[in-house]
């Protein structure tokens, strides 16, 4: 496949107090995460907006959360008047709701054609973001086609080609309205359909696409499903914006998404819009020979080293067998030995402590760095 896709370029926020992302064009691939849980005004305190900031210097471009009614969007206003992180509305059957999302700064919508009423509904949401340059993510997923689709597929047609061609009659109706600032996914919970759906559209529009696999499952199988197709499309050139959606927290959700552009860099090598830069951990899996927590240590530093903005190697390790020698070229590392920890750079032993105090000489190294 060919990897000189350039889409469109879009603008996301850059209003009032939040920040500015591009999607599409040569800007590099943004991370997404979605919000877990039904959002309500009393939900929003300190602690939420602290979270919220943790999630942008972790590598996330844009949050979106789930609108399902009016007061939800309310909530959600209210939050994107206190957060920089462009925030966005996830929309589906009521229109209306879309339209009073967009009197606040909240910085995309994302609507569901295919469920979201008639024509003059759609019309009326795109009259209202045109006035206030707000972008939309026209959504289409495998269980909700137009009923025609839906009965092709039924009767053989292939979902890929569904998918793609229930995305066709969007963008149509977009363009026949005069809007160009949208964004498009197709989402199916099938590895092949998601890549062969998102090949075919990146060959009939300039649109920008989000890519991911829906319902991909808990951590692991959902890490998996979701590097499978999107490192896969990422490499031959295909994508814009990325969500890996994991039965997990959104933390986990852009770390893996960090690390899939990150995979992707290495295959399409040049390609400037997989940028992945940022922190680099390697760290081995543990065994019998482990003399140090390695597990226990990379949960708490985890989120702590993703938010770093250095382009650093850092290496935990478990014993002097893959310790230094093995992770040599690591700007920083920590392995076990014996009933000692050594903290070394560039393969070189520069201190050897005891457990206990691991991560205070962890954390002094790393500020030299």
């Amino acid at each position: 496949m060919s990897m000189e896709r350039i889409s469109n370029s879009i603008k996301i926020g850059g209003f009032s107090h939040v920040r500015t992302v591009q999607i599409g064009g040569n800007f590099p691939v943004v991370i997404q995460t979605m919000w877990k849980d039904r959002l309500s005004l009393s939900d929003i305190n300190d602690a939420l907006v602290k979270r919220i900031d943790a999630l942008g210097e972790m590598g996330c471009g844009l949050l979106r959360f789930a609108v399902p009614d009016i007061e939800s969007a309310e909530a959600l206003g209210r939050l994107a008047e206190r957060v920089s992180m462009p925030l966005v509305a996830d929309i589906h059957f009521d229109y209306k709701i879309a339209l009073r999302c967009l009197d606040f700064p909240i910085a995309k919508i994302r609507i569901n054609p295919g469920n979201i009423g008639s024509k003059e509904r759609t019309a009326a949401v795109l009259e209202k973001a045109t006035a206030g340059g707000i972008p939309i993510r026209i959504g289409v997923n495998a269980g909700s086609l137009p009923q025609d689709l839906r009965r092709r597929v039924e009767e053989g047609m292939d979902r890929a080609l569904a998918l793609s061609q229930a995305a066709e009659r969007e963008l149509a109706v977009f363009e026949e309205f005069g809007f160009c600032a949208c964004v498009v996914s197709m989402k199916a919970s099938g590895i092949a359909d998601t890549i062969k759906a998102n090949r075919i559209l990146s060959q009939r529009t300039a649109a920008p696409l989000h890519l991911g696999v829906t319902e991909a499952g808990p951590l692991t199988a959902g890490v998996a499903r979701n590097t499978a197709a999107l490192v896969t499309l990422l490499s031959e050139g295909i994508g814009d914006t990325i969500r890996v959606s994991l039965s997990d927290t959104v933390e986990n959700e852009v770390i893996a998404g960090r690390e899939i552009v990150r995979a992707a860099a290495q295959l399409a090598d040049g390609n400037v819009k997989l940028k992945s830069g940022g922190v680099n951990i390697i760290s081995c899996p543990r065994c019998g020979r482990h003399g140090f927590d390695t597990h226990g240590f990379l949960n708490r530093w985890m989120t702590r080293l993703y938010a770093l903005d250095r382009d650093i190697t850092v290496a935990v390790m478990g014993c002097e067998v893959n310790g230094p020698e093995e992770a040599k070229d690591a700007d920083l590392g920590i392995t076990g030995a014996g009933d000692k920890v050594l903290i070394f750079r560039n393969g070189k032993i520069i201190k050897t402590i005891d457990a206990a105090s691991a991560d205070k000489a962890f954390e002094e190294e790393l500020q030299k760095i």
